[in-house]
């Protein structure tokens, strides 16, 4: 397999970045990690014209915690870059744990935070914990820069409201009141496996009462997709294990998963029912793990 001819850009800024893809239009593509891109590219699913690679991009590498606003992650931060990370094990270790269960790694090595993201893939491990963590993306185009949670990024797989010229440079989790957060993934390999489900929750429990909570859903739908009948259903009451199980019940309600060749909808469908309760009790007992 050989990758067609193209045209190679590496730009010395955001601004700039934004300008090469707004001048090709749909003929240009981002690169970044180049760990899906590139085996698009060779296996003839996607032909760009011209490759805009963000690789000089300094400021889209970083990790940083912002009082006021809370943790900063740029874009171009690896999957390894969060797994290893000081600052998300102190604080959102839930975070690092979802990063270090991706691909295998080589490819963490390489993969990236924006890539992971703006591919859109339903079973992506990093866009449900960031969710739950009430998370927003940061775009940037030609015309300048806006800000939404991440949920509302996604449209459909493979689809995001990213305009041809914007990038995504940094995702924020900003500071919250939650007190523990989890998120479990089931794939077909110990390692290096896609999601065939995964689960992320985000609690905020004080005296074993339920204030606030956010579960996300990934693989089990078209996009990852809050339960937030279950997030409702949770507000407010005791934590009991048959509290957690009627969770699971509800969230299992939630989703609309397909049946492929990793799994049935109806076998997915049981992976939340057991995942929400697990996750749930975990962030519950363990905090941000």
């Amino acid at each position: 397999m050989y990758l067609p001819d193209f045209e190679y850009y590496a730009p010395e800024s955001i601004a700039e970045t934004c300008q090469l893809l707004s001048q090709f239009g749909p003929r240009a593509k981002v690169i970044a990690g180049g760990s899906d891109i590139i085996v698009k590219m060779k296996k003839e699913v996607l032909a760009p014209e011209v490759l805009v690679s963000i690789k000089n991009l300094a400021e889209l590498k970083k990790i940083e915690y912002v009082p006021g606003k809370g943790v900063v992650v740029g874009a171009r931060v690896t999957h390894n870059d969060l797994y290893k990370s000081k600052l998300l094990a102190e604080k959102y270790a839930s975070v690092s744990n979802a990063a270090g269960q991706m691909a295998d790694n080589q490819v963490r090595n390489i993969g990236t935070l924006g890539g992971n993201i703006s591919n859109a893939v339903p079973s992506a491990d990093l866009p449900p914990i960031f969710i739950a963590l009430n998370a927003t993306v940061k775009l940037e185009g030609v015309n300048g820069e806006r800000t939404m949670p991440l949920e509302d990024l996604f449209t459909g797989p493979g689809k995001t409201v990213l305009a041809q010229d914007e990038i995504i440079t940094e995702v924020v989790i900003p500071d919250q009141k939650m007190t523990g957060s989890n998120y479990i993934k089931f794939g077909l390999r110990k390692s290096g496996a896609l999601a065939v489900v995964g689960v992320a929750v985000a609690v905020e429990v004080e005296n074993n009462v339920i204030k606030d909570a956010r579960v996300a859903l990934g693989a089990v739908a078209a996009t990852p997709v809050r339960a937030k009948k279950t997030e409702e259903f949770l507000k407010g009451k005791t934590v009991t294990d048959e509290l957690l199980a009627e969770a699971g019940v509800i969230a299992s309600g939630e989703c609309k998963p397909i049946s492929d060749i990793r799994a049935s909808a109806e076998y997915r469908t049981d992976l939340v029912r057991v995942f929400t309760k697990r996750a749930l009790r975990k962030a519950i007992d363990e905090g941000h793990v």
